[in-house]
């Protein structure tokens, strides 16, 4: 067991001779254990940092360890559910989950997989390729579930489900990493999703990793303040901050006590990852990285 779960440095992913780079200068550390948002906008780069991470692609610069070691080596202790959750479209549900038996043995949790498969109300029989999204989606996660993985990584999971659905699986994932001490990374561009169930964060933008760390202490490092139009904010780190006819908005980071007719409180998690998506150049608290990167 390792207290690491992944750590990069440097780590960029380019595709072709002449293509762009999907990733570049991604450094950080995820503690093992945790449950991780990766978030950003579509084509941010989180796709490709999880397609690393499970040893789908390989690094084009720097390093990345999973679990210890090169990705290739931790296959057997890590699950990856795609967005496009390839299944064998010909086989049944039923010859599915013993497939995933066959190719797990000694891991293999039937009891799980059986129960996210039911929570859907599947018919064992039927075949993948007559399901729906969402069910698919249902079949991947038992999958993924039942392999009793040390780390389980998620690329937009929840797209394809219901509200219902989504509440329910949410609360599997969450009994596995609270059981099992199973560390699980979830990508997603849609903040709220992943709010509640998550204490760590990876803030991807423009391919690299914009922000990094414990949810709570980044919060807590960062201020919403609103103040009179032309209000200055010197000394302080401003994330972002905009002005609507008198009145001045800002997340910003604290250099100090800030004044009494400001009105201060503290962001949520979407407003503050808004605040970076809005200013690419916005520096990272670098205290809260080296710590957790």
């Amino acid at each position: 067991m390792t207290d690491t779960a992944m750590e990069a440095a440097e780590l960029g992913k380019r595709f072709g001779r002449r293509g762009g780079w999907g990733l570049r200068h991604c450094t950080f550390r995820l503690p093992a254990g945790r449950v991780c948002a990766v978030v950003g906008p579509n084509g941010a780069g989180k796709s490709t940092l999880l397609a690393l991470a499970a040893g789908l692609l390989a690094p084009t610069e720097g390093t990345l360890t999973v679990l210890g070691g090169e990705p290739a080596s931790a296959r057997a202790r890590v699950a990856f559910v795609d967005q496009h959750k390839p299944l064998y479209p010909q086989l049944t549900v039923a010859e599915t989950l013993r497939m995933g038996a066959d190719l797990n043995p000694g891991r293999w949790d039937a009891r799980t997989a059986e129960r996210v498969v039911a929570g859907g109300d599947l018919d064992p029989g039927k075949r993948i390729r007559a399901l729906s999204g969402g069910l698919r989606t249902r079949v991947a996660l038992a999958l993924a579930l039942a392999k009793r993985p040390e780390l389980l990584l998620l690329d937009e999971p929840m797209a394809d489900l219901d509200p219902l659905a989504r509440h329910e699986l949410m609360g599997s994932l969450m009994a596995q990493a609270a059981e099992h001490g199973t560390t699980i990374v979830m990508s997603s561009h849609v903040v709220a999703e992943l709010e509640d169930s998550c204490d760590h964060l990876l803030l991807v933008g423009g391919g690299r990793v914009r922000l990094a760390g414990e949810i709570d202490d980044l919060l807590a490092a960062h201020t919403r303040v609103s103040a009179p139009a032309g209000t200055s904010l010197a000394p302080h780190t401003v994330v972002t901050s905009r002005t609507t006819g008198r009145q001045l908005s800002a997340v910003l980071r604290p250099a100090g006590p800030l004044p009494g007719d400001w009105r201060a409180g503290a962001p949520t998690l979407e407003e503050l990852v808004l605040s970076y998506l809005r200013n690419p150049e916005a520096p990272a608290p670098t205290e809260l990285q080296e710590t957790t990167a």
